[in-house]
């Protein structure tokens, strides 16, 4: 219905979804039930359907789409790249680190 009747959001081109009983949005915690809405809940979940990430931030704050991005690149890169990780701040076109005891204090 938003994606119908909402002059700013009729235009999206990719899927979105609603959640009016909150039956979603209490599975996954952000259902505030003192005012009847959500938190602002972000939560990456790979092909396999493991969660990878969440973030969930109250209404005055909204969520960082670029970061958004650069994590989905992250846990791609990671899942390309088996035995490495995608240190702090890690951003596309940078190496990626060895994990292991091995690895320890080495970064």
């Amino acid at each position: 219905m938003w994606k119908k009747t909402s002059p700013t959001i009729k235009n999206v081109n990719f899927a979105m979804a609603s959640d009016p009983s909150g039956a979603v949005s209490r599975a996954y915690g952000v259902w505030n039930p003192a005012n009847g809405l959500n938190h602002r809940g972000r939560f990456l979940i790979d092909p396999k359907g493991i969660v990878k990430a969440v973030e969930i931030l109250t209404p005055p704050v909204g969520r960082n789409v670029e970061e958004l991005i650069r994590q989905i690149q992250a846990f791609q890169a990671v899942e390309a790249n088996p035995g490495k990780a995608a240190p702090a701040g890690w951003k596309p076109g940078k190496p990626l680190i060895d994990t292991g005891k091995d690895a320890i204090g080495r970064y």
